[in-house]
């Protein structure tokens, strides 16, 4: 009887993953490092933005133009100087790993240790696979992860999911932590819109439907037992144009003076224009 084939695994354009990836902001700027040798692909130089690689494909940037694995960093680095959010000897979950933007900037910032999550696997780079500091946890669905899964509670919680949305993943993190913790999420509009809300090539451009949805992940803090600190639009955009922001929260057995009660301007923040 003869061995039924298996499936090939999906392949996808070169710069199609760098962007996917955060590694570069736009297709453009992936094919131009690209031709500029500046990219590979499983350790070899890649020539070719079109070359087809498997989703779980070890990629790197030679040279970037910032201190963190992918563009992540950037973000979770603005949401820590906004917020005073500290990393400094912390136990953190970085939950939705991929490349491992967040987990560098959590490292760089003084991190005792980072479990890494996500629920693929191979993206993590290589270099923070390497890092002694960080617990590598792939082909984890962080919607079910439960206390026992892991051997430790958190004092800080950094969140970066996609195509779900976070209220599916939050519950499962608020039962993660210490009594007395942090929390950093990534809010996409994308993945938290109607279908019908979001337009062509998967971007919300409607401020109206991004100012429900800050509002609405503001007021829900309470629900997972946090208080919301802070509400920022992220230093840069996400991929395809995208509008991103970053919401802060804190468990309510940390000091009051970690608290702050205003409320953000939502329909300013719905209308921000970060920069590319």
């Amino acid at each position: 009887m003869a061995t039924p084939r298996q499936p090939r695994p999906r392949r996808f354009r070169l710069d199609r993953l760098l962007v996917e990836r955060e590694l570069v902001e736009s297709r453009s700027r992936a094919q131009a490092l690209v031709l500029a040798g500046k990219v590979r692909v499983g350790g070899r130089a890649a020539c070719k933005p079109g070359s087809l690689c498997p989703a779980d494909a070890t990629i790197e940037i030679v040279e970037t133009d910032h201190p963190y694995v992918s563009r992540g960093g950037l973000k979770l680095a603005h949401a820590f100087e906004q917020f005073g959010v500290s990393a400094q000897n912390a136990v953190a979950i970085d939950v939705g790993a991929s490349t491992g933007g967040f987990t560098d900037c959590l490292l760089q910032r003084g991190a005792a240790r980072v479990y890494a999550v996500d629920v693929g696997a191979g993206q993590l780079h290589w270099r923070l696979r390497n890092d002694q500091r960080v617990v590598v946890v792939e082909r984890c669905n962080a919607r079910y992860l439960k206390p026992a899964d892991l051997p430790e509670r958190f004092d800080l919680a950094v969140v970066d999911v996609s195509f779900i949305s976070l209220t599916k993943v939050l519950p499962a993190v608020a039962g993660l932590l210490r009594p007395s913790a942090d929390v950093v999420m990534l809010i996409k509009p994308q993945f938290e819109a109607g279908r019908r809300e979001v337009g062509q090539k998967g971007v919300v451009r409607d401020p109206a439907v991004r100012r429900r949805i800050l509002e609405s992940f503001w007021n829900a803090m309470a629900e997972y037992g946090w208080e919301p600190v802070g509400l920022v639009a992220s230093p840069i955009v996400g991929p395809k144009g995208n509008r991103e922001y970053l919401l802060a929260a804190t468990t309510l057995a940390q000091p009051r003076t970690r608290r702050l009660h205003a409320t953000p301007d939502f329909t300013a923040l719905a209308k921000s224009e970060p920069r590319s």
